[in-house]
């Protein structure tokens, strides 16, 4: 299994370099690299160039190193993450770095599904602990994979709801987009979509 600190660099690796598009409405990230956000930096108060203000240049001066640690401490450690069972870790680990706290309202769900009494807050406490660690006993060849299939169920409803997120689920000629390979990388193979499941799936957005 791989450490905390791989599962970083590898988050790190596939949110890549520094970007900022302010003429693109449908990126409210503003300037980010390695995937931490100037909004990131702002709200832990990092100021990497020393000039008593957090701004695009701190993003810009960030190392990937840094990224990994600021992901250790602010996305794993601190909600608690690293209390799940640990073959789950990976999966929402990086769902969290993605999507906040709606990576814990889809495990919480899901553990609802799977007939855990879990109360759905986006907050892993004493609770959703208990029911992860029930949930991998019982089925622990399909736990992770659920919460893959979950993941990625949630990506395409947000892409149903809002057509500007779209293009993160499908690309332009059809086939699988960011959102959906990065979900499927913690699925099983026998349980990724077909390309032609997947072209089914969004059709209705054409």
């Amino acid at each position: 299994m791989k450490s905390v600190t791989q599962i970083a660099q590898d988050i790190v690796a596939r949110e890549g370099g520094y970007v900022n598009d302010p003429d693109d409405p449908d990126d409210p990230g503003g300037a980010t690299k390695f995937g931490v956000t100037l909004a990131t930096l702002q709200r832990l108060k990092l100021d990497q160039t020393g000039d008593g203000r957090v701004d695009e240049m701190d993003v810009r001066a960030l190392s990937r190193e840094q990224a990994v640690e600021i992901f250790i401490k602010h996305y794993f450690e601190e909600p608690l993450i690293k209390k799940l069972p640990g073959a789950l870790q990976p999966s929402v680990f990086d769902m969290y770095v993605n999507a906040g706290g709606n990576a814990i309202v889809v495990l919480q769900r899901l553990l609802n599904d799977m007939g855990q009494r879990v109360v759905v807050d986006g907050v892993i406490g004493p609770q959703t602990i208990a029911a992860a660690e029930l949930a991998q006993a019982a089925a622990p060849g399909y736990l992770v994979d659920a919460y893959g299939i979950a993941r990625r169920n949630y990506y395409y409803r947000v892409a149903d709801a809002r057509p500007a997120s779209r293009k993160y689920a499908t690309t332009r000629a059809g086939t699988k987009g960011g959102w959906i390979l990065r979900a499927e990388e913690f699925v099983s193979p026998r349980f990724r979509l077909t390309e032609s499941e997947h072209r089914k799936r969004v059709a209705q957005w054409a």
